[in-house]
């Protein structure tokens, strides 16, 4: 649905441009310590593994369990916020998942590690899907790439802060009695509890409640949104929960379960990978992490831009998530650590990339309560791939004694995942006519 007249033009510019001013910056802070209170962990294993004695097998099992709290609640998640609004459910979660994030620096044992990354994960889990349904709620469906791009480069972004933040804080050891991967929990996971109390202030439900935005904004925006509504419901008509049976939710999910395997095995592996082929010191393995994550950032910005351009979401993430099956292999194969440390950055910037396009997928497709179990579901199946890709990478590391086994596994699932997303393109008959699949 595009506009017909320069008025028109004007007027959605100027509405989107207030809106995204207004909501996208705090989102993007928001999933920065989201992702940071996830995946600091892959940082914390520098040194916590050695001092708590975890093998690469416990230390994968804990980082992945997480997904299967995660996976666990985000359908009910989604439900609640669709029936309290997002405002106080996205605050709660904040304050929930902040002080469980901050309690990671009591572990002292493989059983409590498993535990407290599993109730991280169930506190976590409305959050990225329960955003992408709030997004929806703003942004029309033709400029939701660019937005859903400048809310999601958060995820490389808190591993360009994380990354050296992290090596940072690993030098604390000693103070206070606490080793530096206790001071890394703390002090990056207080931050979420208190930006839980500020999103209270900060957030609106929709549209109808923001009395920042002018009222001419509002009714353009509202019928804008309205129209698109429609048009979804009358491509799939039927309750919430029955979102569920649907099967194009479960064609969606296949691939993503695929990509969030390939993502998060790169994630939490990547910082022990690259500090033992370049025999780093804890310091710059962050910084080179966050280099990585910085070049995977502008890789985000432009597949999404490209994606808007077009009007085209399938091919541009089947080709993202080839990338990141390029670089696995290249990673595997590579005899120099540089080589090696090359196909992990292509790794972060196709894994990353493929994100922003898949997921104005599902709201194309699905609405409302529907739209709201879609989302979720879709997320929920596809982060069970977070518990497998680094636990795989730990099992096939004890196994063989090193990476390589691992590191080629992830690359096949990185290309199947593409060419599940060129199928997808090729039932067109599945996406409403004029959306841009």
């Amino acid at each position: 649905m595009s506009s017909t007249s320069a008025p028109d033009a004007r007027l959605e510019a100027a509405t989107l441009r207030i809106v995204g001013r207004r909501l996208l910056p705090f989102l993007f802070l928001l999933y920065i310590f989201n992702v940071l209170d996830r995946t600091n962990v892959g940082i914390a294993a520098l040194q916590m593994n050695s001092e708590l004695k975890f093998s690469a097998a416990a230390f994968g099992f804990g980082a992945g369990v997480f997904f299967l709290g995660y996976s666990l609640f985000e359908v009910p998640s989604n439900l609640i916020l669709a029936r309290v609004g997002a405002r106080r459910w996205i605050a709660t979660i904040l304050i929930a998942w902040g002080l469980l994030a901050s309690s990671m620096m009591l572990v002292r044992t493989p059983a409590q590690f498993y535990w407290l990354r599993f109730l991280l994960g169930l506190a976590e889990a409305g959050f990225f899907p329960g955003i992408i349904f709030y997004l929806c709620q703003w942004f029309p469906s033709a400029r939701r790439a660019t937005a859903t791009s400048r809310f999601m480069i958060a995820i490389p972004l808190s591993a360009a802060l994380g990354g050296p933040l992290g090596g940072v804080l690993l030098q604390f050891s000693g103070i206070g009695h606490l080793s530096g991967w206790q001071w890394l929990f703390l002090i990056e996971g207080l931050p979420s509890v208190v930006l839980g109390f500020v999103a209270l202030k900060v957030l609106d439900d929709g549209p109808a409640d923001a009395v920042w935005l002018p009222e001419d904004c509002r009714v353009w925006l509202a019928e804008r949104l309205r129209g698109e509504q429609a048009l979804s419901g009358r491509a799939h008509p039927m309750p919430g929960l029955r979102a569920i049976l649907h099967p194009l939710v479960w064609v969606l999910a296949f691939p993503y379960f695929l990509a969030l395997t390939v993502w998060y095995g790169y994630a939490f592996w990547a910082p022990i990978v690259i500090s033992e082929a370049l025999q780093s010191s804890h310091v710059a393995t962050g910084f080179i992490i966050g280099t990585i994550a910085a070049l995977s950032t502008l890789a985000m910005l432009a597949v999404g831009a490209s994606s808007d351009r077009a009007g085209e979401r399938c091919a541009h993430a089947a080709f993202s998530i080839g990338l990141a099956g390029v670089g696995f292999l290249a990673a595997a194969v590579a005899s120099h650590p540089l080589l090696r440390v090359a196909g992990l950055t292509l790794v972060s910037m196709g894994g990353l990339s493929f994100l922003v396009p898949f997921w104005c997928l599902p709201p194309m497709l699905f609405h409302g309560r529907m739209g709201a179990v879609a989302i979720a579901l879709v997320s929920s199946i596809g982060s069970v791939g977070g518990f497998v890709g680094p636990s795989l990478i730990g099992s096939l590391k004890n196994a063989h004694g090193g990476e390589t086994t691992a590191l080629t596994a992830l690359a096949v699932a990185a290309l199947a995942a593409g060419g599940l997303c060129l199928a997808l393109r090729r039932r067109a008959e599945f996406i409403p006519a004029g959306r841009g699949a």
